[in-house]
C-alpha cells in the first residue's frame, strides 16, 4: 500500500481523538496532534511556546471571527516582522503537515489538515460527530463535572473549532462536502468507526 494519511475533524465530546489513536494502533502508523507543534518549532526555530499560545489568542481576536486569511501554502520569511505572527505559525504548521504526508504513513487530529493536503490524492479526510446528549454524557463521565458546565463548554470549543476552520480555509467546519466519511460515534460506537476507516482505507488504496 502507498503512504496514506487519516485526518479527524471532530466535535469535542464525540471521541475523535480518541478513535485517531486507536487507528493509529491497529494500523501501526503514527499519531499525529499536539506534537505537531513541537515539529513546527524544531523546523522554524520559533518557540514551541508561542504554538501553543496561539490559539488562545485567536480565541481572543475578534478579527479572527469577521475576517479569514484562508492558507495559500507561503511562508513569512524571518527577516519579516510577521514571522512570529499566528498566521505564520499556522503556516509552519501546515508545512510539517505537508511534509508528513509525502514521507509517512499517519493519523492526523484537528490542524486543519484536511484542508492543507486538499490537493493530495492519498488523504482520507474524517468527520467524528455525536449528538450534544451524548458528548455530554461523555464527558461528564470523564470530568465528573456539572452537565451545564459542560454544555457550555462543548459550545464554547466547538465554536471556537468552527471560526479557526473558517479562518484559515474559508469553509464551513461542519459541512460534510470537506470530507469523505461523516460517522457518528454515537451510534456506531469508536471500534466500529474504526472498522469503517479501515475498510474504506481498503477500498482506496489497496
Amino acid at each position: 500500500m502507498k503512504k496514506y494519511v487519516i485526518t479527524i475533524a471532530r466535535g469535542y465530546g464525540s471521541g475523535g481523538r480518541t478513535i485517531g489513536k486507536m487507528l493509529s494502533e491497529e494500523l501501526g502508523v503514527h499519531y499525529y496532534d499536539r506534537e505537531l507543534l513541537r515539529l513546527a518549532s524544531d523546523d522554524s526555530g520559533i518557540n514551541e511556546q508561542l504554538f501553543a499560545k496561539a490559539d488562545e489568542k485567536l480565541k481572543k481576536s475578534l478579527l479572527f471571527r469577521i475576517a479569514s486569511n484562508v492558507y495559500k501554502g507561503e511562508l513569512i520569511p524571518p527577516d519579516s516582522d510577521d514571522f512570529v505572527s499566528n498566521d505564520n505559525l499556522f503556516n509552519y504548521q501546515a508545512k510539517i503537515i505537508k511534509e508528513l504526508a509525502e514521507t509517512e504513513s499517519c493519523v492526523i487530529v484537528g490542524r486543519c489538515a484536511d484542508f492543507v493536503l486538499k490537493d493530495y490524492d492519498n488523504v482520507i479526510k474524517v468527520f467524528v460527530h455525536a449528538p450534544l446528549t451524548d458528548c455530554i454524557k461523555t464527558l461528564k463521565e470523564m470530568t465528573g463535572k456539572p452537565e451545564k458546565d459542560i454544555e457550555k463548554q462543548i459550545a464554547s470549543i466547538d465554536k471556537h473549532r468552527a471560526e479557526y476552520y473558517k479562518y484559515y480555509t474559508g469553509r464551513n467546519w461542519e459541512d460534510a462536502k470537506n470530507y469523505d466519511l461523516c460517522l457518528n460515534s454515537s451510534q456506531l460506537g469508536f471500534q466500529k468507526c474504526v472498522e469503517i476507516v479501515k475498510s474504506y482505507l481498503d477500498i482506496r488504496f489497496r
